[in-house]
């Protein structure tokens, strides 16, 4: 596998990463703000702070503020890390987003509108977790990837066209 196909394809991986941490985001603070129209919650976030018996702090919300800023990281992290502390940082993150977003759930009696922001986000970090497992390493690719291809390759370039047949199946 030439050097060029693999920069591309190790760059496809980064953008799909973050692009799914994108769309999370952004089902994140949608679900937030649609939250925030409930009148039900609305009323008890004014009328006593709290919500679910969850006092509303500032050391919650700072709480809260460094909990979302995981993804919005990610974001940026899934683009500029080399493959593997990307892959690893994908990996943890997604755990703990699919972990806690699972977990919120049983918290308290959600919402409709939580439940279906909830599947939709717990799939994508699911899936960010899965899509980040999967990401072979780029360098373990081509002939040496192949055991005993490398002499027929000084022969020939059929093995390394065979390699890459070979690796994607």
């Amino acid at each position: 596998m030439n050097a060029t196909k693999t920069t591309t394809e190790m760059k496809d991986k980064k953008v799909m990463l973050s692009t799914l941490w994108l769309f999370a985001m952004l089902n994140y603070t949608y679900g937030d703000v649609v939250t925030l129209m409930d009148p039900v919650y609305l009323k008890g976030l004014i009328a006593t702070g709290a919500v679910g018996g969850l006092q509303i702090t500032q050391g919650f919300l700072l709480g809260a503020s460094i909990f979302q800023e995981i993804p919005i990281a990610m974001v940026l992290l899934s683009r500029i890390l080399k493959y593997r502390a990307n892959r690893w940082a994908n990996i943890i993150a997604g755990t703990i987003m699919t972990v806690a977003l699972i977990v919120t759930l049983f918290v308290a009696v959600p919402t409709l509108h939580y439940v279906f922001f909830s599947i939709i986000e717990i799939a994508c970090t699911a899936f960010i977790v899965w899509y980040a497992w999967r990401w072979p390493n780029p360098e373990a690719r081509g002939v040496d990837a192949i055991p005993n291809c490398r002499s027929y390759a000084i022969r020939s370039h059929r093995c390394e066209r065979f390699s890459v047949t070979f690796v994607h199946v």
